[in-house]
């Protein structure tokens, strides 16, 4: 399946938020994992399906979702 203009502004989005959120993380939280809202705000957990509801109450659909150092993205919507 060929990427949208749409998944690809979202990629873009995903990888300049954890540049800038994400990256500094990684030394004392490698392997968590991380949700960054699109306006910055960030939520660390053990477990993906904790960061996903807690993101969710917190700031409502729209964020994304990482495991801090390894490279997979999503996003929750």
């Amino acid at each position: 399946m060929a990427m949208t203009a749409e998944m690809r502004e979202s990629k873009k989005l995903a990888d300049e938020l954890y540049t800038k959120y994400g990256k500094p993380l990684e030394s004392e939280h490698w392997g968590q994992y991380l949700a960054i809202s699109p306006d910055g705000k960030t939520l660390l957990g053990s477990t993906l399906i904790e960061v996903a509801q807690k993101a969710k109450g917190a700031f409502g659909p729209g964020s994304f979702l990482f495991k801090v150092g390894p490279k997979a993205v999503g996003k929750w919507r």
